[in-house]
This record gives structure tokens, C-alpha cells and sequence, in this order.
């Protein structure tokens, strides 16, 4: 059993194919690429060490099961940090969104205050 993660369909270090679609449709930053090649990178190595430790499994090597485990551990929790990660990121994104406004609803009630206070305070400098 050998596992790969797949790099699209253009092969890997390419722009195109569903992964260089998805990073054009969520406009990655240079910083965020930057953190996405780290990321790949560390799947990469836990994913080499597990196709290690399981070649040397089958060859009769069964000391090689604990590096075997040890590995697969560590792509696991990458895994969930990774998603932990996103799940963060998608979260901020919310609140700053929520900061700015919510998507489009209007306050009248609030926008009305708002014009009243600015009109009297025109009214207070012009002496009215």
C-alpha cells in the first residue's frame, strides 16, 4: 500500500487543475501560499516515513512498525490542525465581516438616528 495525495490534475507545482481553480477562487495572498506549500511540504515527509516504515513492514522489518505508527500519528494530527486551522480562519473572516456590516441589512432605525444627530449638529453650527 503506497499512500499519494494527489497535486491536481496537471501535476504537481502546476497552477492549473481543481487545486490552482480553488487557490485562484479564494485569491491566496503570497503569505498564504507560502503556508499552503509549508503545509504540503510536512504531508509530504509524514507521507514518505509511512511508505517507509510500510516497505520495511513488508519486507519483515516489523521494527520499523513503531516509526510506521509514529508517522501515521503525525499525519493524522497534522491533518486536524490543518482543519483547525481553517476552521479559525473561516471564523475571523466572520467576525471581521460582522464588524463592517451583516451582509447587506440596513438598520433604518439606527440610520435615521444617525442622520438626525449629524442635521443637528449642522443646525447647532449654523446658530439655528
Amino acid at each position: 500500500m503506497t499512500i499519494r495525495f494527489s497535486d491536481g490534475e496537471d501535476g504537481p507545482g502546476s497552477t492549473g487543475g481543481a487545486r490552482g481553480a480553488a487557490e485562484a477562487a479564494a485569491g491566496l495572498d503570497p503569505f498564504a501560499e507560502d503556508v499552503l506549500a509549508f503545509t504540503e511540504a510536512l504531508f509530504r515527509v509524514a507521507q514518505d516515513d509511512l511508505n517507509s516504515a510500510l516497505g520495511a513492514i513488508r519486507e519483515g522489518r516489523f521494527e520499523a512498525a513503531k516509526a510506521g505508527k509514529v508517522a501515521a500519528r503525525d499525519l493524522a494530527e497534522m491533518g486536524r490542525q490543518v482543519l483547525e486551522g481553517r476552521r479559525n480562519v473561516d471564523k475571523l473572516r466572520k467576525q471581521i465581516a460582522g464588524a463592517v456590516g451583516t451582509w447587506g441589512e440596513l438598520d433604518l432605525d439606527q440610520a435615521r438616528d444617525e442622520i438626525g444627530r449629524r442635521l443637528a449638529c449642522l443646525r447647532d453650527a449654523r446658530g439655528d
